[in-house]
Order: structure tokens, then sequence, then C-alpha cells
């Protein structure tokens, strides 16, 4: 079962290959989310502050009844957050929310604020201000890994280049029908593990016939499928859901894809319509 494997980063922690989403679900289902996950075996919760379900996250992992050091918390510092002074605030609000004494992994949640997601400023300066406090919390072992989410090459290269801790992930868009290859080929070879938020590409995948069809080959549901794509890919997969069925359903992976299958879904055509999602700036729309 994929739950029982786990990805090691760059500074030799290890990550369970499969992690249980929690964007839009609040503060107190969340709660009851992770338990159940936590009863199937999920031992990787990824929530942000932005999703404002910190607190409920580590309510969790104190009811668990697990040893904290068998589950792995990743969250993502505020966007806005592109001060040093701001920055190292709010990775002190994380911990001291979730009440938890160390988080897993902390990452910016997006080069920009998400006002202004889609202008040119790139924010260079805001983001070698905010990786600062990351490290420097990371030095005193309050966050196991850090990294960064929806930063592009130049982004990445901006910390790299004047920063002393190399990003250990970069949480991305990736799905069958939007999978950034050169991004993760440059996330490879700077030793930077990809995880893919938004698997099932908000349920658009389930509309494709061609993909129904190869789930169908493989006696798996589409979501099966997705989740199988993007480990065959080495990427971290982040399926949100509250239902324990579909918790199940989506660790469940035990078969591979053939390469003729991979190519197929690899060239499918590019989704650029995620429904009600499209007001996101990181689907294309202008809010988030």
């Amino acid at each position: 079962m994929i739950l029982n494997d786990a990805y090691t980063l760059s500074n030799k922690v290890c990550v369970p290959k499969l992690a249980l989403g929690t964007w839009f679900i609040d503060d107190e289902a969340v709660v009851n989310a992770s338990l159940e996950a936590f009863k199937l075996g999920y031992r990787h919760i990824d929530t942000a502050q932005a999703y404002e379900n910190e607190r409920g996250v580590g309510e969790a992992v104190r009811l668990s009844g697990l040893a904290r050091e068998e589950i792995f918390i990743t969250t993502k510092l505020a966007a806005e957050a592109k001060t040093y002074e701001q920055a190292k605030a709010l990775i002190d609000q994380s911990l001291k929310v979730t009440g938890l004494d160390y988080l897993d992994l902390m990452i910016i949640h997006s080069p920009r604020p998400w006002m202004e997601y889609h202008e040119s400023e790139p924010y260079f300066e805001g983001n070698r201000q905010a990786w600062r406090a990351l490290e420097e919390a990371y030095q005193a072992g309050k966050l196991k890994a850090i990294g960064v989410s929806n930063f592009e090459q130049e982004d990445i290269e901006n910390i790299i280049e004047n920063c002393t801790i190399k990003p250990m992930v970069n949480q991305v868009l990736a799905h069958i029908g939007n999978t950034p290859f050169d991004l993760i080929d440059y996330c490879n070879h700077q030793d930077i593990l990809v995880e893919a938020y938004s698997p099932i590409a908000h349920g658009q995948l389930l509309k494709s016939p061609i993909i129904g069809a190869i789930a169908k080959k493989h006696n798996v549901s589409v979501a099966q499928l997705a989740i199988g794509y993007l480990l065959q890919l080495g990427l971290l997969p982040i399926p949100k859901t509250a239902n324990p069925a579909h918790m199940q359903t989506n660790a469940t992976i035990d078969f591979e894809i053939s390469n003729e299958d991979m190519l197929t879904l690899v060239e499918i055509g590019k989704i650029d319509d995620y429904g009600d999602m499209n007001i996101m700036p990181v689907f294309g729309g202008r809010l988030r």
C-alpha cells in the first residue's frame, strides 16, 4: 500500500508519498477528517495558514494516539508574508495555533501575494526575506524541512542563488492534462521534491472519456488513475477529501500504468477550464 512508502528529501527527512489535502475543509471538520485518515494509515496531512484549519489539524494529531514522530504535518506560510518580520511572526503563529512543538514542513504558499498573483512584480526580495525566516526556524528545530509552492524556475533560482539552504520541496498544480514537465525536470535536477496538488483537477478529469477508458482498462477509478500517474512520475500527490471511502480508494494504488497508456496521458490535451475553480489564481482566475 502506498501509505507505507516515503520519499527522502535532500536533508534526509522522510516524507510519506501520499498526503491528505485539507483545502476547503473547515477547522472543525478537519479534526474528524484527519482522524479518519490516520485510522486508514495516512501519516501526512497538508494544511496552510490560508486554509484557517491549522488548529484542527493540530488537535487531530493530539487525539490520534499516534506518536508525534509518526505523523508528517505540512503547512504553508501565507503568500502575503514578504518581509522577514512578517514571516518570522507567522511561523511562530502556526506553531502556536497547531499546538505542536515542531512542524515537519513549511513552504511559502506563493511567490506573489494572491491578489497580485498574475502581476509582473516577482517579489524576489520579499521571497528572500521570507526564506531567511524559514531558514532560521529550520536551523532552530522548529521546522524539519522547508520549501516553496507555486514557484517557477526563476523564483527558485532567486532562493538558491541568494540564500543558504536550498528548498527541499516545490508544491505545484500538477495532474493529467496539466503536468509542468520542464519545471519538474528542473526541480529533479536540483534535488527538490515536487508535490502535486489538485491531482484530479477538481473533478475535471472525470469528464474525459479517454481518461475514463484507461481507468476502466486498469480496473481502477479515475481518481486512482490520476494519483497513480503522478506517483509514476515521482511526484507526491495531495488529494483533498473529507470522505473516508474516498481516502481509502485514493490510497489503494496497487497497479502500474503501462508505458503506452502513460504516453497517452502525458500527451492528452491541456485542461484550461476548472469550472468553479477558475476564480482562483492558480487555475487562471483572480482571487484565492
